[in-house]
């Protein structure tokens, strides 16, 4: 009788395996110190074929931040579905800094990088963006609406600043990391709803800009129609 061929085991996804391969390096190293042979050599591959997965550094870094995406997006609470939306991104954030814990060397000296490069900040805000579009919206916030882009901002800059808490908190318990969470939230909570505030208060006048901005283009249509229609007539064959 023939034996059956034995199931192939999936291979890991070679850019799951770059991306920790560099963590890992950065975690031992720092984040300056890492040269890009040293990524490959570490993820067992060569260096071309590295490059075929990422230009830089810097891209595996946005990929890291997918990485954690994808794990926060499959774990979900469906409990919590019906709780305030306080709640839901308080449990969301928290979920973020759970897929984050084993890279937390790495990610404290990454900080200590990016404290000395504004360039390298301001890419890592735009991948965080990125991040929570999607984190918010799989927790039933909005980000499509008028205010959708003060809300990912918004959420970029309370996990910052939470994060920020987190690396330098060695409490099992995390209660430092948690009240700055609580207290960021309770911040960002405030501005929106000035910002809510404002956007009701204006809707009127932003109506009325809609509607002079709409009808302009209307008037002078008609104010240059005469003109078109003179010129039509001298150029009229005659009858």
């Amino acid at each position: 009788m023939a034996r059956k061929p034995a199931t192939d085991v999936p291979k890991a996804d070679p850019r799951t395996i770059a991306i920790q391969a560099l963590m890992a390096l950065v975690a031992d190293h720092g984040w300056k110190e890492v040269e890009l042979p040293q990524v490959a050599e570490k993820a067992g591959m060569p260096l071309s074929a590295l490059r075929d997965l990422f230009p830089s550094k810097g891209a595996m870094l946005a990929g890291f931040g997918r990485l954690l995406d994808r794990e926060v997006l499959d774990s979900a609470n469906p409990d919590l579905v019906g709780e305030p939306v306080h709640e839901r991104v308080f449990d969301l954030m928290m979920r973020r800094l759970d897929a984050m814990a084993p890279y937390k060397a790495a990610l404290i000296e990454i900080r200590r990088a990016v404290r000395r490069d504004p360039l390298a900040a301001a890419a890592l805000n735009r991948s965080a963006l990125n991040s929570w579009r999607y984190l918010l919206g799989s927790c039933g916030v909005p980000v499509e609406d008028e205010l959708g882009m003060l809300k990912i901002q918004g959420a970029v800059v309370v996990f910052a600043r939470t994060v920020d808490t987190w690396l330098d908190d060695s409490d099992p318990g995390m209660a430092k990391t948690m009240a700055t969470l609580e207290r960021e939230l309770k911040r960002g909570e405030r501005v929106l709803g000035v910002a809510e505030d404002a956007r009701r208060l204006t809707a009127p006048f932003r109506s009325l800009a809609q509607a002079i901005c709409e009808r302009a283009p209307r008037m002078r249509r008609r104010e240059r129609a005469p003109e078109r229609g003179e010129d039509r007539d001298d150029f009229a064959p005659a009858i």
